[in-house]
């Protein structure tokens, strides 16, 4: 079996650092957090954290209730190993700002924010979105 080497530390981007990043950020720090440095940030700062994306994730009883929404510029991207963009967007940004030095991966993850329906239908489609990041994480970052 080869061993798989896990970065030191993960930043986690997307547009609005409200939903998608911070999901996984507070995702892979519950599995790995005592052996890496994790966080997220958006494109642009929004106004607080998603109420959907903190219902999903408190059902796992992963509390992100203090989340505060931040941007590339609000981090010291240049302490982390790996930065992984949940939007073309983001990753776009992370090529320009980051041309080399900076592990970059891109994970397209759906955007449940544009969801219609009843408020269950849109609980399902954040849970999808949870349940997307967390077989990617789980692929990516293996628990030794």
């Amino acid at each position: 079996m080869v061993a798989t080497i896990l970065p030191a530390s993960v930043l986690f981007a997307c547009n609005l650092n409200r939903v998608r990043s911070p999901m996984a950020a507070a995702l892979l720090a519950r599995a790995h957090g005592r052996r890496m440095v994790v966080d997220s940030c958006g494109l642009i700062a929004s106004e607080g954290l998603d109420p959907f994306a903190w219902a999903v994730m408190n059902e796992l009883g992963v509390d992100l209730a203090d989340h505060a929404p931040k941007t590339f510029k609000d981090i010291d991207t240049v302490r982390f190993d790996l930065i992984v963009s949940l939007t073309p967007e983001a990753h776009r940004h992370a090529q320009a700002r980051y041309p080399g030095g900076v592990a970059l991966e891109c994970w397209e993850i759906d955007d449940p924010t544009h969801g219609e329906g009843s408020r269950d239908q849109r609980l399902d489609a954040y849970r999808a979105v949870r349940e997307a990041l967390r077989a990617r994480l789980a692929a990516r970052f293996p628990i030794p």
